[in-house]
């Protein structure tokens, strides 16, 4: 029997007796195949890493983290906001004694000075280490966000010896905050949004009348000239692969959308278009298991092939219209006040990655006026998106869910 991957047995609905999971994932782990590593440096900073990260976000099994640094995965990202605080707790276990042989990362969603040294101090408890390699102000996606209190924050960090590096993570108008970030100086690594629903962006600009839109692939290679270094991460588009029992991914029929997005190599073949950009230095995903680790690694085994790109082809089909791709063009907030790439983003935590715990911590910490507006109150959507995406039918589905 070909082995395959948990994404497989989900895909096509198939339940696994608990008893027989550790089983399962041993036999969808096959040794035979070929794990190859391929090494990139990050900017300035002189760090080696993998160009295959490890995203510790919706990971609860510190086992997966232990194994993927035995096995030679070189960085590991987490967050303070991440699973309550809990995951920096079980990533510090889980790379206990594997310290000084990896590149360790969180983030502060801190507003103040005050408020985020108090963050990083309480990640250094938690990950139980003395220093971060990166250290980022999260979720900055307009220029205002990057205030001159968080910037001293981590200049004093450094000074302090507490981080190597200062970073900035933007999910949201990317193409614009590269330039301001490179411009200005301050930053040694940029973690942003990246993956294959961007390619659409770059060929269709400014046609049909139509306003040119972000150009990812040439903002990333702007700002890694600069020297700073490159991280991505999304590069599954919203885990357009996990397809799980019962779940109506992106409101489509689960046997149709089974069949098109359960496809082998899915996964693998987003993590291999992302990293043919060669000025991105590293694509951190979101590993939840053993499955996951060991199929996401062959993204390094081969370059993207033409294969790939039919493959993802078919998947664009699907999560075209309901996939946001956080360019900003849209102008990002609706008449009624609506953040839509913020509740898009939001949606595919719990649709994407079948995270519905924390798309809910996620949505309730929007504004609440924001939460409080309901899209079938209106008779038509303020916000046209230049890419097709049906924002008032998704908005209102992640309402619906999540409010």
């Amino acid at each position: 029997m070909k082995p395959s991957s948990r994404r497989t047995f989900l895909a096509t609905g198939l339940a696994l007796p608990a008893a027989g999971l550790a089983n399962a994932q041993q036999a969808a782990s096959p040794a035979s195949k070929e794990v190859k590593f391929t090494y990139r440096t990050l900017g300035k900073t002189g760090l080696k890493v993998t160009s295959l990260s490890f995203g510790c976000m919706t990971t609860s099994d510190g086992t997966v983290v232990e194994r993927a640094a035995d096995m030679g995965v070189l960085h590991f990202d987490t967050a303070r906001s991440y699973q309550g605080g809990n995951n920096e707790r079980m990533v510090g276990a889980a790379l206990k004694g594997k310290r000084q042989k990896v590149v360790l990362s969180s983030k502060t969603e801190g507003t103040t000075k005050a408020e985020a040294l108090a963050q990083l101090d309480t990640s250094l408890r938690e990950l139980a280490t003395d220093h971060l390699d990166i250290w980022y102000l999260h979720q900055k996606n307009n220029p205002a966000d990057v205030t001159d209190d968080l910037l001293e924050a981590q200049r004093i960090a450094k000074q302090a010896g507490k981080i190597r590096f200062a970073g900035v993570s933007t999910h949201y108008n990317m193409d614009k905050m590269l330039p301001y970030l490179t411009k200005l100086g301050q930053t040694d690594v940029i973690l942003t949004t990246y993956n294959f629903a961007m390619q659409s962006v770059d060929q269709n600009a400014g046609k049909n009348g139509q306003a040119p839109k972000s150009d990812m692939t040439a903002a990333i290679h702007a700002a890694r000239q600069t020297g700073v270094g490159i991280v991505v991460m999304k590069v599954l588009a919203g885990g357009i692969s996990r397809v799980g029992r019962g779940d109506r991914l992106y409101g489509a029929d689960q046997g149709t959308l089974s069949k098109q997005l359960s496809q082998p190599g899915g996964p693998v073949a987003a993590i291999r278009w992302a990293l043919k950009n060669e000025s991105v230095d590293t694509a951190i995903v979101c590993m939840s298991d053993h499955d996951q680790l060991d199929e996401n690694l062959q993204a390094m085994a081969q370059p993207y092939s033409p294969a790939d790109a039919k493959l993802l082809a078919q998947q664009m089909a699907y999560i075209g219209p309901r996939y946001c791709r956080m360019c900003g063009t849209c102008g990002g907030v609706c008449d009624k006040g609506v953040p839509v790439p913020d509740v898009l983003r939001i949606l595919t935590y719990a649709e994407g990655y079948g995270q519905f715990a924390l798309a809910r911590e996620r949505f309730l910490e929007l504004p609440e006026h924001a939460r409080a507006i309901r899209c079938e109150d209106c008779a038509v959507c303020s916000v046209n998106c230049p890419h097709g995406v049906h924002v008032r039918e998704r908005v209102g589905h992640a309402q619906e869910m999540l409010a």
